[in-house]
């Protein structure tokens, strides 16, 4: 129970690695805000009726409007935010391609949600989190700005954007006590990424050959590293990328 008493809003949260990282965090003792475009109300009650303390809120996170109802709302149920983990993003949906078959439009629609959407959200907890004078912000890149990636490039850019933003954010959030992080995950087995079976037909394989640990990832991997940032087992810790992934990347 290292969260008890803390409040996390998880974007991104009604299925797939968004809903392991709340349910973790949940167990941990936090309260928590699935927020998603849709099914975040269900993936609440399924942790409700677990026994853990969930709402669900519906927010698009490119839109200023719905991502300042989405913090109102918590601060109603809860009153008060610890913890922002920015997990909404594009990924299992894209279908790899080589960077001149990639459309300006794919391009803007895949920044407004993986890199503005953070801005946004970023933005609206700041006065909340800068009157305290703490809490954490755990945003989600990927091993593949790491390393680079083909047929990706979209998506690529943008995870390393949240990159830069997150040794941005941490040292201008770092007067106030409110501590900045990201992982950056390979390739995980969410039920999102096995649907997409092109995607999933190339980048499993891949993954697996390139890793120290020669297996398949899974959000369970990945929940552990999240409550690491979010708890006081990671006081002096701001500004960091952590790989998960199996070994995958090393820096």
């Amino acid at each position: 129970m290292r969260l008890n008493g803390k409040t996390a809003i998880v974007t991104g949260a009604s299925r797939g690695l968004g809903l392991a990282i709340s349910a973790r965090l949940a167990r941990e003792g936090a309260c928590v805000v699935l927020a998603d475009l849709s099914g975040a109300q269900e993936a609440a009650a399924g942790l409700a009726q677990r026994g853990c303390k969930a709402i669900g809120v519906q927010a698009d996170v490119t839109s200023e409007s719905s991502v300042s109802a989405m913090v109102e709302q918590a601060l109603k149920e809860y009153g008060v935010i610890d913890i922002l983990v920015n997990n909404a993003g594009i990924a299992s949906t894209l279908t790899p391609m080589p960077f001149e078959k990639q459309t300006p439009a794919e391009w803007r629609k895949i920044m407004e949600v993986n890199v503005i959407g953070v801005f946004l959200c970023c933005r609206a907890v700041s006065p909340h989190l800068r009157a305290r004078k703490s809490g954490r912000i755990i945003n989600l890149s990927s091993a593949t700005a790491l390393r680079g990636a083909p047929f990706m490039l979209h998506y690529v850019a943008s995870k390393g954007a949240i990159i830069s933003m997150t040794r941005a954010l941490a040292a201008e959030f770092g007067p106030d006590g409110v501590l900045v992080n990201a992982i950056a995950p390979g390739y995980i087995l969410t039920d999102a990424n096995i649907a997409n079976k092109e995607m999933a037909s190339k980048s499993a394989p891949a993954s697996r050959a390139r890793r120290a640990l020669q297996r398949d990832g899974y959000p369970d991997d990945v929940v552990g590293t999240v409550v690491y940032l979010a708890s006081d087992d990671s006081s002096f810790v701001s500004g960091e990328i952590i790989s998960i992934d199996g070994g995958g990347t090393y820096h």
